[in-house]
């Protein structure tokens, strides 16, 4: 569907210079807020988002491989960590 899109100067201003910055269109990035807003696409790091990101230079790689972590403490059976927070600290 086509349509005209009448935008304030600051947006539209702002908008294309996000579009300089991360090398999409205009019409790509108003596509993606837009299905965002319509909870059409994941507001979380949609994987699209961060192969852009990746390809902007703008998420570099981790220096050191990531390792499994081994849990240090072990609660007692039946204990959770909200049992170790004193009342005024529960939420």
């Amino acid at each position: 569907m086509a349509m005209n899109l009448r935008l304030p100067s600051e947006v539209a201003t702002a908008l294309q210079a996000e579009a300089e910055r991360t090398g999409q269109s205009q019409q790509q990035i108003v596509r993606d807020a837009l299905g965002r807003r319509l909870h059409l696409i994941d507001h979380e790091d949609p994987a699209g988002e961060r192969e852009r990101a990746r390809a902007a230079q703008a998420v570099q790689p981790a220096r050191v491989p990531y390792r499994k972590v081994r849990p240090r403490l072990r609660l007692p059976k039946g204990t959770t960590s909200l049992d170790l927070l004193g009342r005024d600290d529960r939420f």
